[in-house]
């Protein structure tokens, strides 16, 4: 019985520790700018979280990012077109990136650690932005073909304007720092091994 309650305690507060680092993280972006873009680090411990503890909590840690984006002014403009359709969209894209981390990784884990980790750091920004390019469609398309210059950009604003690099560094840095999340969920394994043997 306390082995389980240990256990408990202790993926609590890794937990708690992933959340506050998805915050910090998600935060400290908004300082930490390559151009107009963020240096978007926020998804790693997302992918962490769903690699060590599951779909689950990596959809816990994928709300959390989604609620910070709300709270730190990062969807300000959509907010003001349309703040429901905004509060959805963003709190699902978070909450479903860090789902899909933690299905992929389970899904690819027996076959190889690395691969699974891989899987699950390429899927992460893809849902997270396929959910956002989705949701320009359905809820903002008449403001974004304005802003385009008419309907037939929509589709090149959407993808090369809004989506375009910052895409392009969240897929680069998880592909990156997957090396780094490999050893830290190899050892989170080993260490929750050591605890229940």
């Amino acid at each position: 019985m306390s082995s389980k309650a240990g256990f408990d305690a202790r993926r609590l507060v890794l937990t708690a520790l992933l959340t506050a680092i998805v915050v910090v993280l998600q935060m400290l972006g908004a300082f930490i700018r390559f151009g107009m873009f963020e240096i978007a680090l926020v998804l790693v411990p997302i992918v962490v979280g769903g690699a060590l503890y599951g779909a689950l909590t990596g959809a816990w840690l994928g709300l959390v990012f989604g609620i910070v984006v709300l709270l730190n002014g990062d969807a300000t403009v959509f907010l003001q077109i349309n703040a429901a359709a905004t509060v959805v969209l963003v709190l699902l894209k978070g909450a479903a990136a860090g789902l899909a981390a933690g299905v992929v990784y389970r899904l690819f884990e027996r076959r190889s650690q690395r691969l699974a980790v891989l899987l699950a750091a390429v899927v992460t920004p893809i849902v997270n932005s396929g959910i956002f390019a989705l949701g320009c469609y359905a809820f903002y398309a008449p403001v974004l073909s304005e802003w385009a210059g008419g309907p037939e950009k929509l589709t090149s604003y959407i993808f090369l304007t809004l989506i375009g690099l910052n895409f392009v560094f969240e897929f680069a840095t998880d592909i990156i720092l997957s090396n780094v999340i490999l050893r830290i969920t190899k050892i989170g394994k080993r260490q929750f091994s050591a605890k229940n043997a």
